[in-house]
């Protein structure tokens, strides 16, 4: 899929956090790498009272704040700057819609232009803009609008917001983006499963003892507690990001790579998840909430504190317990988790062997470990693989764990790019690899509602955790009960 000539990005919400600190910087750092396409323009709109000049204005200080100053080049600044238009529009103002819909078509190469809208905004302004869009004539076969979560909060909404969208747009023209589908860690995974024999044969139940997916942030909610008090960690991290990782790591191997291959196989593992009936979601789950406590030796407050009120049931912290229930899974458990003000902020996950199934060395010093691979996503992408080795040196057996590195900083010498410079581009490109399908997001919304409505009848609380910690005590009692511990990445 070859990069087009000529198009005209589109953000809606274009003054707003995200635009400003995350597409803004990926769009500038492909221009510096020669990569966007040659007659590109980038629209933003807003309801801000912006002209071109104040709006580029304010990209440059975004840049300055959100770009390493080593990758800030002038020349490559001011070619984005010139790039950039703004357009004041009110939603519900048909004049807006006619001024975005005359700058969309002021170019002689219209009929050739992909059209990419990107949507920065809230869900539930979805329908409504893409309704607008095609109401304008804004909407032909090379257009794409890209879809920011939530998509929905539970599977009715999900389907509702589905359901608006697909109404203007075919399902080929619509990209639901994870920026963590983006990551190179994770992109890598399937290259690591896929590309080297020596790992695939071992890749099921018959010596995979089970498998840990951990997404810990060390920053509580931040400006963000309106949102994310109405959404909570399950459906902010664990109906999407989690879930998306342990697609990559349990699914089976495609065909080949392609637009299609990979969805269709994500989309088995997500219909294979054991069912999360009552009984399950009260043994196998745990949800918590942050207390006071500190991070990096700084006093932190708690959730309530943050959110500047008492009496909230928001979960900041879930760990559980589930299965894909196939023939290469069955039996291995899938232990999730993830949470806010823990003590560190690390993504990754770690594929735990078998042991040895005889204890060969009689007399030997020191302790054998499980053999695993620990994919660190972020930060400081790598892998390592842990192995148990004898210690140099006569006089008998001395057994010690020592671990295979590798570096993704130090192996390839260079910045990784940002998950949002590659998936910007693959949307360019038309190419949808990377992107959750509309059944991918029903399917694993079908999944989690259970847990949502168990925990909704349950008169118990979120556990409290002090911030800075690795979360409440039952998250590591859910292991333990079945002879394992969370595996870090050091241990």
């Amino acid at each position: 899929m070859e990069m087009p000539e000529t198009c005209d990005f589109t953000v809606f919400g274009g003054t707003g956090d995200l635009a400003l600190r995350k597409l803004l910087p990926a769009l500038y750092l492909r221009d510096h790498e020669d990569q966007l396409p040659r007659d590109c323009r980038i629209i933003a709109v807003s309801r801000s009272e912006y002209d071109d000049t104040a709006y580029r204005a304010e990209v440059r200080a975004s840049l300055q704040r959100h770009v390493d100053p080593a990758d800030l080049r002038e020349d490559v600044v001011e070619r984005l700057l010139s790039r950039l238009h703004h357009v004041s529009l009110d939603f519900e103002d048909p004049e807006g819609w006619h001024l975005l819909h005359g700058l969309l078509k002021d170019r002689p190469s219209y009929d050739e232009t992909v059209r990419v809208y990107y949507l920065a905004v809230a869900p539930s302004m979805f329908g409504e803009i893409c309704a607008r869009l095609e109401e304008i004539g804004a909407v032909d076969p090379q257009a794409r609008v890209v879809m920011e979560k939530p998509i929905g909060h539970d599977l009715a909404s999900a389907r509702a917001v589905n359901e608006s969208v697909g109404r203007v747009f075919e399902e080929r023209q619509i990209f639901r983006i994870d920026h963590y589908l983006g990551k190179e860690t994770v992109q890598n995974l399937l290259v690591t499963r896929f590309a080297n024999t020596f790992l695939e044969p071992l890749w099921n139940s018959s010596w995979v003892d089970h498998v840990q997916i951990t997404v810990a942030e060390s920053l509580g909610v931040g400006n963000r507690g309106g949102y994310y008090d109405s959404a909570g960690a399950l459906r902010d991290m664990v109906q999407n990001h989690l879930l998306q990782l342990l697609c990559l790591v349990a699914m089976e191997p495609p065909t080949y790579v392609d637009r299609e291959t990979v969805r269709d196989e994500k989309l088995k593992v997500l219909l294979a998840l054991r069912p999360m009936t009552p009984e399950i979601v009260d043994r196998d789950t745990v949800r918590g909430c942050y207390a006071a406590g500190e991070v990096d030796g700084e006093p932190v407050p708690s959730y309530a504190e943050d959110l500047g009120r008492d009496g909230s049931r928001t979960e900041t912290f879930v760990a559980l317990k589930t299965e894909v229930q196939n023939w290469r899974w069955a039996g291995v458990p899938f232990y999730l988790r993830t949470g806010k003000r823990m003590d560190r902020r690390a993504s990754e996950i770690v594929v735990v062997l078998k042991r040895p199934p005889h204890a060969m060395f009689p007399g030997a010093e020191g302790v054998t470990t499980a053999n695993r691979l620990h994919i660190q996503v972020q930060p400081d992408e790598g892998m390592r693989l842990h192995l148990t080795v004898k210690e140099p040196g006569p006089g008998g057996y001395r057994l010690r764990p020592v671990s295979l590195d590798l570096s993704y900083a130090t192996a390839f010498g260079q910045r990784l790019p940002d998950a949002y410079e590659r998936l910007l581009m693959d949307v360019m490109k038309g190419n949808p690899t990377l992107f959750m399908r509309r059944d991918e997001v029903e399917a694993a919304w079908a999944w989690a509602e259970p847990i949502l409505r168990r925990w909704d009848e349950s008169p118990v609380p979120p556990l409290d955790y002090p911030a800075g910690s690795a979360g409440p005590q039952a998250a590591a009692a859910l292991l333990e009960r079945d002879g394992r511990t969370w595996q870090e990445l050091d241990a």
